[in-house]
């Protein structure tokens, strides 16, 4: 009997212990990406004006990336590119698309996100800050793209202001009395957003969880509640609350991660940090020539497509998993978030799907990036522009009519001398990719904006203004 009652026991002890393994190989998954963050705006990578102790600290605990790329340079198809795993030539938003009368081109219904995925895997989801992929009345709305949770704003015009007028529970709008949306108001949008996210990373603690925390700091307008550190600097108005906007990102990530400390969860989550797109700002501007978010040494900075635009600010922790203190030249992509997603989660994805991206579950736990055919971008904002990476090589066309420009990042990542007229078996291999990684689509034209989206856009604005006008 004893016997029986011993085998009994470590046959429950064994399968508690498959239970626990199973729960530890699906880690909560955290994907922070901040709005206009720049490598240079940050100390690990060599900013030395402005503040960012806790997100150096977690950088040096976990890998930082030199060469992670951005979906494409510009807000709406960058984050499209992160939740779909389709690089911009595939994607269905590949610009800046604004309908009316509130809210951007929307996420198609068949479209399969992260969110999906990792629901699916018994995840729960949350997206907090800005959304910019479709209005709650359409099926790019974040509760029917996958999400149980949304928080803050949906359209990214209205996210400009950080004392908006109101913002969304949900797909319940609230006003905020008080705030004119144009930069005056009592309430900072962030601080409730970040309360929020507190909150739902409490009540989830018992996982498996995925946050999308997709914080409007510091992209413009340059708003802030408190100066701060720099309230007494010799510098202009914008540039101070520029700094306090990155100091105040800085702090309410370190915010977060105190908590997950304290409810013992950290190391069992997956923290990756990211900008969604590179520089900001030209190296001539007021906030490019105090702050030097150029200093990488790159060329170009948002809505091109050179070095500048596409390499981003990124880091990775999960303590115990992540190897602490590495420097990464391995280059990765947003399309690569959802397979990676799905690794780690263990889910099945559909098999009508298939992403542009890889699994980067190896590569961040120390092996190298794994190898791929190409890179690829395109972006639609004013003339669609074009731009590959493969192996030492980057090709650019900035408009279908123009010349493609050729590149050795391997020699010259400041992409300063074209060697396209040298090298033309080159310029044949990238007008080859150029015409493989692009699908056509009706409303990405290579020609340029279609009239329904000029008409689309211009409603779009006048939509705006009317409520700002009339609130």
């Amino acid at each position: 009997m004893r016997r029986e009652l011993a085998i009994l026991v470590a046959q429950v002890g064994l399968l508690l212990g498959c239970c626990t393994l199973l729960a530890a190989e699906k880690p909560n998954i955290i994907f922070i990406l901040s709005d206009d963050v720049a490598q240079g705006d940050l100390g690990c990578y060599g900013q030395e004006l402005i503040q960012t102790p806790n997100l150096d600290r977690l950088a040096s605990e976990g890998t930082l990336f030199l060469q992670a790329y951005c979906g494409t340079s510009v807000c709406a198809p960058s984050r499209s590119s992160l939740m779909t795993g389709l690089h911009c030539g595939h994607c269905p938003i590949r610009g800046n698309y604004e309908v009316p009368p509130e809210g951007q081109l929307a996420l198609p219904a068949q479209t399969l996100t992260v969110a999906e995925v990792l629901g699916s895997a018994g995840y729960a989801t949350c997206a907090a800050g800005k959304w910019g992929m479709g209005f709650f009345d359409t099926e790019g709305s974040p509760l029917k793209q996958g999400f149980d949770h949304f928080y803050g704003y949906n359209c990214q015009r209205e996210a400009h202001s950080y004392f908006p007028r109101y913002l969304y529970n949900d797909d319940q709008r609230f006003d905020l009395p008080g705030n004119n949306g144009q930069g005056i108001g009592q309430t900072y949008a962030q601080e409730l957003i970040q309360q929020d996210v507190m909150r739902w990373v409490r009540d989830k603690r018992d996982g498996p969880f995925f946050l999308f925390y997709a914080v409007t700091l510091p992209h413009g307008r340059h708003e802030i509640d408190e100066l701060g550190i720099y309230a007494d600097k010799n510098w202009t108005a914008q540039q101070k609350a520029y700094a306090a906007q990155i100091t105040r990102l800085d702090s309410d990530v370190g915010e977060l991660v105190e908590l997950l400390k304290e409810l013992k969860i950290d190391e069992n989550t997956l923290l990756i940090f990211s900008g969604d797109n590179g520089s900001s700002f030209s190296p001539e501007s007021e906030m490019g020539s105090l702050f030097k978010q150029a200093s990488n040494g790159l060329r170009g900075y948002k809505r091109g497509l050179y070095e500048g635009a596409l390499r981003q600010a990124a880091f990775a922790r999960w303590p115990g998993n992540v190897p602490a203190g590495r420097v990464s030249d391995g280059a990765w992509a947003f399309w690569d978030f959802l397979p990676t997603a799905a690794d780690l989660a263990n889910a099945n994805l559909p098999e009508d799907y298939s992403s542009d991206g890889k699994s980067l579950v190896s590569f961040l736990r120390g092996a190298e990036a794994p190898e791929r055919e190409y890179f690829y971008w395109e972006l639609h904002e004013q003339k669609p522009i074009q731009a590959a990476r493969f192996g030492q090589w980057k090709a650019v066309r900035r408009g279908i009519s123009e010349s493609i420009e050729i590149y050795d990042l391997s020699l010259d990542a400041s992409e300063s001398r074209d060697l396209a007229s040298e090298n033309p078996s080159i310029v044949e291999r990238a007008t080859e990719i150029f015409a493989k990684a692009h699908w056509e689509d009706d409303n990405w034209p290579m020609t340029g904006k279609s009239a329904r989206r000029v008409e689309s856009e211009k409603a779009a604005w006048q939509a705006t203004r009317s409520r700002l006008e009339n609130p």
